[in-house]
């Protein structure tokens, strides 16, 4: 029983993420295509991307402008070209508890977005001059 104890204990302690799968780029593809996801970090939306057929994506940071752009395997990981920054920006993914999870794997390695609303609705994408 104790060991029983011991090792529920154990568990317990590891944080659940610690346990997640990375998603192929095929699971990526099935999840995301025809979705449009928001993703917070910290209990704040950082921003929303349509995946759109053909592993195109349309991008925005919370209150930006929409940008452009691909996705691509590269190893495990999902890498993102948009029209404004021809570097790739690669991800992991997982799936966690209430929708995904996604990791950045560049510079700021260790960021940590997950998805924190879906829809099937395109990404409304104002301009910098909208308007009368």
């Amino acid at each position: 029983m104790r060991a029983f104890q011991f090792t529920l204990a154990l568990c317990l302690a590891i944080p659940a993420h610690a346990a997640e799968t990375p998603m192929s780029a095929a699971e990526f593809e099935a999840y995301a295509t025809g979705r449009t996801l928001t993703y917070a970090e910290n209990g704040t939306v950082y921003g929303i991307e349509e995946y759109l057929p053909g592993r195109r994506v349309r991008w925005a940071f919370t209150g930006g402008e929409c940008r452009d752009g691909y996705w691509y395997a590269e190893g495990g990981d999902v890498c993102f070209v948009y029209e404004d920054r021809p570097e790739p920006q690669c991800w992991r993914f997982s799936h966690g508890e209430n929708g995904l999870i996604a990791r950045f794997l560049g510079s700021e390695n260790g960021r940590e977005l997950y998805e924190a609303q879906q829809s099937d609705q395109p990404l409304v994408c104002l301009g910098p001059d909208v308007g009368a």
